[in-house]
């Protein structure tokens, strides 16, 4: 395979294109939150985590929704999963027939001995569009809505076996789970026709070696890149984030053939020639920054 072609794609479609929704971090820096449209064939099917911004960068992207029905959360922080409920409503009112929303995401955390708690996805999902959730009214508000949550066992830590959790004919989205300090989290990989895009969400050094195992040969790496090699960045942050150094080492052995850097922070969007100087220090292949409408072709 080639490495994916980081310039602007050409109008004629491909068998996976993604489009950026959201590449910023969760501060208030003129960029959305996580958030990525993954089109299959050139048809939007698969949005990957729904951070704040994202519904007007999605109307900035005029993408036809009719057809998407998977969701991807990586976790349940709000800089990943704030705008779910708007980018859902968008969805809706983009068509009268039914939808059925496939959504998978981490289980829950308990928050016992000083954690956080953290809902499961399906809890998540009660509370928000439950029958006495938060936003019950959507569930028929333009189109009836069916959801379909799949908790992702995350909460026992990193690693394990990589999981195939959607197999269409002729495309399929694989998962692991990540490591993001206290909050669980998943690594998922989607594959068509010989392409492939992984995410690697939110995560810290003890998930890379399940990262490494399900984005081998990836063609795209999407990896988020918050803080600096250390101590360029404060010590609380490398128990929940992945420096460059490491970045750059991950994407090396893992034979990834292009890597975007996304859910920058103002430290990583600032720091960009020291950022890239640290991954080139180990990984030879293309390296690009996100910026929100971005569109890559694995």
């Amino acid at each position: 395979m080639q490495a994916a072609d980081l310039s602007p794609p050409p109008a004629a479609s491909a068998p996976l294109e993604l489009v950026v929704l959201g590449s910023g971090g969760p501060g208030a820096s003129g960029r959305a939150s996580s958030a990525n449209v993954v089109l299959i064939d050139g048809i939007p099917r698969v949005l990957v985590d729904a951070g704040s911004g994202a519904f007007a960068r999605l109307g900035e992207a005029r993408l036809a929704l009719a057809q998407l029905d998977t969701i991807l959360l990586t976790h349940l922080h709000i800089d990943h999963a704030g705008e779910l409920a708007g980018l859902m409503k968008a969805r809706a009112v983009s068509s009268s027939g039914p939808i059925t929303f496939r959504i998978f995401g981490p289980d829950g955390s308990p928050g016992r001995g000083g954690g956080a708690y953290f809902p499961s996805t399906r809890r998540f999902l009660e509370l928000l569009f439950g029958p006495r959730g938060a936003f019950a009214y959507l569930r028929d508000f333009s189109a009836p809505i069916t959801l379909e949550a799949h908790d992702f066992p995350a909460s026992l830590g990193a690693g394990g076996e990589v999981r195939v959790i959607v197999r269409e004919p002729d495309w399929a989205v694989s998962a692991i789970a990540g490591h993001h300090g206290d909050a669980p989290a998943v690594i998922y990989r989607i594959d068509h026709a010989g392409s492939s895009i992984t995410f690697s969400g939110d995560i810290d050094r003890r998930g890379l070696a399940g990262l490494e195992r399900i984005a081998r040969e990836s063609d795209l790496l999407v990896f988020n890149s918050v803080v600096l090699d250390p101590p360029g960045s404060p010590q609380i942050l490398y128990s929940l984030h992945t420096p460059p150094r490491a970045i750059g080492e991950i994407a090396r052995d893992a034979g990834v053939h292009a890597l975007l850097l996304s859910h920058l922070s103002p430290a990583t969007d600032q720091m960009r020639d020291a950022v890239l100087r640290s991954i080139r220090s180990s990984y030879a292949g293309p390296v690009r920054f996100a910026e929100d409408g971005l569109r890559v072709r694995p």
